[in-house]
Parts: structure tokens; C-alpha cells; sequence
């Protein structure tokens, strides 16, 4: 039997030993989306339930689509609650990343969300999806170990706190959220503001000191080569709508420029 969100969780691994690893975000809330881009050989897809357009069943056909592919698959639930951070891991889901997480308390309470007593307050049921509806008897054993947690650093607090949000013991890394940042110290759209470059310089540099795994967005391969050469190691290198609305443009305006008098 395939076992579905228990046991060992391979980007977490590669993560953990400083590895590079490549991955793509879901936004479309679409099973059929999924499913293309888990044949495409990324290590891990992240399915976001914050922006995004799913919802818990469409996420259980998205995880169903990319189950036996090949990618771990991740979800940015939608806040730092732990209702939903339980039923995203009961459907599956083999890691989180939590958006606006601002402090220590804050890191905490995410941890506590994701492990089973006693070393969080996650919620206990044997009939989920992620314990293959109770035909999983080593679930509750392995769980823990097998989910990743990630959290985002995206407010000027959460940088001026970042040290002690790193000390919160099972946080395995951060993810930079650059545009709500910017947003954050008043630069909105403009996440390569100086003073926003001078703020993610210092997060990197506090991941790095405490050796946890660095993530965060690329617009294109020429900035996910600079940011795996900063350090990241968790890099999205595509989105399901913005990559498809890039190409659809890009093949319209070249059809148009190509035949202007049709």
C-alpha cells in the first residue's frame, strides 16, 4: 500500500542537508494544473491556499493528481491558524508554509499546529486522508518527522525579530515574502527597493547563521541562479497563472507583431 502524508518526506531531507531544490507554485486551485507540472520533474509543488483560488476539496484533487509524480507536495495554508493547518495535514499534505509569522510566540504556535502531543497540539484522528483512512498503523509514529515547516518572514517585524523566530526548536527554515515586505516598510510593488534589499540582506543572514533552510520566489531563472548562489536552497521557479499568462501574452503580441496588417 502507498502511504500518503506519513513517513520520510525527501525535500525535507534534502533541505536539511543544504541541498538546492527547485519548485513550482500553485495558485489555480486546479487537480488538472497540478498534474502538469508534477510531470515536469520539480522536487516539491506549493499548492497556496492564501492567495489562491482552491479550497479543501480542491486541494485533496490537487494532492491526489500529484500523488506517485514524483514532488512533494507543500501548501502556504491560509493564516496561522491551527484548524486549518490541521485539516490541510490531515488531507495530505506533507509540509507548510505559514504566512506572517512576526514573532517567537507566533513561530510557536505554528510548530504546535503541526506536531501531534506531546510535542504540539495538533489534533489526533486515525480515519484522515494523511493516515490513508486508518490503513496506516505507523502514521502517528512517523508524522512528525515527515512534515516540513516553514514559515514566512514578510513584515518589517518579523525582520527585526527573525533571530528569535530561528530559535523556535522544529522550525526547519523561512521563506522571504519580498512583495508584502516592501508593502511592510512602505514601498509597495517596489521589492527591490534599497531599503528592502538591506532588510532580506539581514534575514539571509540570519538563516545562514542559524543554519536553516533560506526560501522565497524567483521572477525568472536569472534571479533564481543569483538567489541560489545568496544561499536559498527552497526557490520557486514558476506559477501556474503567472507563468501561463506570461507565455500567452508573449505568443499573442508575437502574432500580432509578426502579421500587423491581418
Amino acid at each position: 500500500m502507498i502511504e500518503t502524508g506519513s513517513g520520510t518526506n525527501r525535500v525535507r531531507q534534502l533541505l536539511l542537508a543544504g541541498r538546492k531544490t527547485a519548485g513550482a507554485w500553485l495558485g489555480l486551485g486546479s487537480d488538472a494544473t497540478a498534474e502538469v507540472l508534477a510531470r515536469a520533474g520539480f522536487d516539491w509543488l506549493l499548492i497556496d491556499m492564501e492567495h489562491g483560488l482552491g479550497d479543501l476539496a480542491s486541494l485533496v484533487s490537487q494532492l491526489r493528481a500529484i500523488a506517485g509524480l514524483g514532488p512533494v507536495p507543500l501548501v502556504r495554508v491560509p493564516w496561522n491558524d491551527p484548524v486549518w493547518i490541521k485539516r490541510i495535514l490531515d488531507a495530505g499534505a506533507q509540509g507548510v508554509v505559514v504566512p506572517y509569522v512576526n514573532d517567537h510566540k507566533e513561530a510557536e504556535a505554528a510548530v504546535d499546529a503541526c506536531l501531534y502531543p506531546p510535542g504540539g497540539r495538533r489534533g489526533v484522528a486515525g480515519s484522515t486522508r494523511a493516515a490513508d483512512q486508518g490503513q496506516n498503523p505507523r502514521h502517528f509514529e512517523r508524522a512528525d518527522d515527515g512534515i516540513l515547516i516553514i514559515v514566512q518572514i514578510e513584515t518589517i517585524e518579523a525582520v527585526r525579530k527573525v533571530d528569535d523566530i530561528l530559535s523556535v526548536p522544529r522550525i526547519d527554515g523561512i521563506f522571504v515574502g519580498p512583495v508584502d515586505l516592501s508593502a511592510s516598510m512602505g514601498h509597495l510593488g517596489d521589492r527591490f527597493h534599497r531599503e528592502v534589499r538591506e532588510a532580506i540582506d539581514e534575514v539571509e543572514r540570519a538563516a545562514k547563521q542559524a543554519g536553516k533552510v533560506l526560501g522565497t520566489i524567483s521572477s525568472g531563472w536569472d534571479e533564481a541562479t543569483d538567489l541560489y548562489s545568496r544561499g536559498y536552497t527552497m526557490v520557486t521557479l514558476m506559477a501556474d497563472g503567472v507563468s501561463l499568462a506570461e507565455l500567452a501574452s508573449q505568443t499573442a503580441t508575437r502574432f500580432a507583431e509578426s502579421f500587423p496588417n491581418r
